[in-house]
C-alpha cells in the first residue's frame, strides 16, 4: 500500500483536478504528545520533524499575496512547533481564519500555559479529536487517561465560550471509526455525540465531523500485520460514490510539509506524492509565488477510495 510506484502505476481512481484554492493545509511538524493507533502521519513524541522559522515567514507571505482565506494547522500536535502562536498572530492579523486540529490533551501539557486563552482570544476554530464519548474507546485508541483529559479540555474551552449556540469561537468535535470499517452517518452520530456528551458532562459543541480511517503508515501497518489490508482496500474501492469527486478537499486546498513542499492533500504528503505542475514534482511553497492552479490534475491513489467511500471524507467531515 505505502509503495509509491505501485499507487501511481496500478490505481484506477478517476481523474480529479483542481477547482479555485481556497484552503491552504500547513502540518508544523510530526511530533506529538500522543501516538494514536489510527494516526496516518506516524506522528508520536520521538518524531523530530518541525517546521522552522524562514518556511513560516514563507507562509504567512504566501498568505498576505494570495487569495487563500483559510488556514487550517495541522501536525503532530500543531501547538509543539514554537513558532505556532506567531503564525496564529500574523494569520488573524491579515483577516484568514485560522483551524487548529487539536487533541484536546495538549492543552495541559507542560509548556502550554495559556494556550487556550490564545485560541479564544484570537477566534481560532478548533478541530478537535474525539474518537468516541466513552472511555474505552477514546483510551484504546489514544492512550490510558486520554480520555479523562479531554474530556477537561473540552470544558475548558466551554468555560471561554468555545461550543456554544451563536458563539463566533467554533468547536467542531472529529470522529474516527476504531477498526478497519466505514463511519455512521455524520448526522445521526452528531446527534448521539451531543446526548451523551450534554448528559454525562455537561459539554456544548457546533458539529461533528466523520472521518474515515486512511490506510496509511501506522493504521495501513497494523492492518497488514493483522491481514486485513486487503480486505478493507476492497471495502474502500465498493463504497465508492462517483458524486463525491466534486467536494473531495483536494480541489479546494493544497497540503505543506514541515519543509515547505506541495502536496495535493496531508494523505499524499504521508505517502510522498507531491503536487505536480506541468512535470514538475516536489515543489515548494516558494515557487507557487502567483501560480493559479485552477485546473492542474491532482496526484491521485488507491488511497483516495478512502474520501470518496460511503458519504464521503475530508478534513472537514463527511461530503454528501
Amino acid at each position: 500500500m505505502q509503495e509509491t510506484p505501485a499507487l501511481l502505476e496500478m490505481s484506477d481512481f478517476p481523474a480529479v483536478r483542481r477547482a479555485r484554492l481556497e484552503t491552504l493545509q500547513v502540518n508544523l511538524g510530526y511530533r506529538c504528545n500522543q501516538q494514536c493507533v489510527h494516526c496516518h502521519v506516524n506522528a508520536g513524541p520521538a518524531r523530530q520533524e518541525m517546521m522552522g522559522r524562514e518556511v513560516i515567514d514563507q507562509v504567512i507571505a504566501y498568505l498576505e499575496a494570495s487569495a487563500v482565506k483559510r488556514l487550517d494547522l495541522t501536525g503532530g500536535a500543531p501547538e509543539l512547533n514554537p513558532h505556532f502562536r506567531h503564525l496564529v498572530h500574523e494569520a488573524r492579523k491579515r483577516g484568514v481564519q485560522v483551524m487548529d486540529r487539536c487533541n484536546l490533551t495538549i492543552l495541559e501539557a507542560p509548556g502550554q500555559e495559556g494556550l487556550a486563552d490564545f485560541l479564544a482570544q484570537h477566534q481560532v476554530e478548533v478541530i478537535a479529536s474525539l474518537p468516541c464519548y466513552l472511555q474505552e474507546g477514546v483510551d484504546a485508541q489514544r492512550g490510558e487517561g486520554t480520555f479523562a483529559a479531554s474530556i477537561r479540555g473540552l470544558k475548558l474551552l466551554n468555560q471561554l465560550g468555545y461550543g456554544h449556540e451563536g458563539s463566533p469561537l467554533r468547536l467542531n468535535l472529529v470522529y474516527n471509526p476504531g477498526g478497519p470499517f466505514l463511519p455512521p452517518s455524520q448526522k445521526a452520530l452528531e446527534e448521539d455525540f451531543r446526548k451523551r456528551l450534554g448528559r454525562g458532562y455537561d459539554i456544548v459543541f457546533h458539529s461533528l465531523l466523520t472521518l474515515v480511517n486512511m490506510p496509511i503508515q501506522r493504521f495501513a501497518n497494523i492492518l497488514m500485520a493483522e491481514g486485513r489490508l486487503q480486505c478493507y482496500l476492497a471495502l474502500l474501492r465498493e463504497a465508492h460514490q462517483e458524486a463525491n469527486l466534486e467536494a473531495v478537499m483536494c480541489r479546494s486546498l493544497i497540503s505543506l510539509d514541515w519543509q515547505g513542499i506541495v502536496y495535493d492533500c496531508d494523505f499524499n504528503q504521508m505517502l510522498g506524492l507531491p503536487m505536480r505542475i506541468g512535470g514538475r514534482t516536489s515543489l515548494h511553497l516558494s515557487d507557487l509565488a502567483g501560480v493559479d492552479l485552477e485546473g492542474h490534475p491532482i496526484v491521485s491513489g488507491d488511497h483516495c477510495f478512502g474520501c470518496t467511500a460511503g458519504q464521503g471524507s475530508s478534513c472537514c467531515g463527511a461530503l454528501s
